[in-house]
């Protein structure tokens, strides 16, 4: 994690720009996690711009991997990731001479969802394993109508994917009829087309309609549930940069962690980290 005289750095190095100041012409590269980069991230981009003209932005959202491996390969300023980056990454990092510097910038609940048409208002823990692990694969066995379930993941790349193994699943595989999809609001559209779909989508996403948020173990994603981590499939999420954030890329970061970042945090959906 960023050490306080990092972040306090950070926030110096924006100061600045969080003023009103002027950027000279500059582009960044921002890239990584679906969950970060579909809102989040161009909200902020969009917001830094007005503010700052003569910055540009490129952000692509293809998954925490990609955010990673962008940062290790040095194509992009900062990496988003809903992840934790693995030792092989920091180790594959470290032998290029890059530092996997770690920024959380905001916390999140991975919402599991179902149609709207569900009967379900809620699961265990112990269901959501079974029935992601392909261990139950009619509704029947946790209450619910018959049913074939239809269960919808992210794809590998994706920081949430890996996320949701290590949060509910204690790390087994998912069940082989799962479908893989490339980002939340995919996840989303398919469970509310689908009677018998289920899936999980980030905070920002629990308002896609046609969706129902089951509560797992009675508990359901809400900002103080997140915030007080009793909800079970709580996590943080993540800037990466090589090293010590400056320049464009330390003053963007230095914006998200502001006050008024923050709030932007709160305004599309996750958690803010103060």
């Amino acid at each position: 994690m960023m050490k306080l005289a990092v972040l306090k750095s950070v926030l110096v190095a924006g100061a600045v720009v969080l003023a009103g100041g002027s950027l000279q012409a500059q582009k960044l590269v921002i890239k990584g996690s679906d969950t970060l980069g579909a809102k989040l991230v161009p909200t902020l981009a969009e917001e830094f711009k007005a503010m700052n003209p003569n910055v540009s932005f490129e952000i692509a959202a293809e998954g925490s991997t990609t955010g990673l491996s962008a940062i290790i390969d040095g194509t992009a300023g900062i990496g988003m990731s809903s992840r934790e980056a693995r030792a092989t990454e920091v180790s594959a990092a470290a032998a290029k001479g890059v530092k996997m510097t770690a920024i959380i910038v905001s916390y999140d609940g991975l919402a599991v969802i179902v149609n709207e048409k569900s009967p379900l208002v809620g699961l265990t823990a112990r269901q959501v394993e079974q029935i992601f692990t392909g261990d139950v694969t009619d509704w029947s066995a946790v209450g619910a109508a018959a049913g074939t379930i239809s269960i919808y993941t992210r794809n590998t790349s994706s920081g949430t994917y890996t996320d949701f193994k290590d949060l509910a699943m204690k790390r087994r595989d998912y069940a082989r009829s799962s479908q893989k999809m490339a980002g939340n609001e995919q996840i989303a559209a398919e469970v509310a087309n689908n009677a018998n779909g289920i899936g999980y989508v980030g905070l920002a996403y629990i308002g896609a309609p046609g969706i129902k948020v089951l509560a797992i173990n009675g508990s359901t994603p809400t900002k103080a549930e997140v915030q007080a981590k009793k909800y079970p499939y709580a996590r943080p999420n993540f800037y990466y940069t090589n090293g010590d954030a400056s320049g464009i890329a330390g003053d963007f970061i230095a914006f998200t962690l502001s006050e008024k970042g923050q709030r932007i945090v709160e305004q599309v959906g996750f958690v803010p980290v103060q």
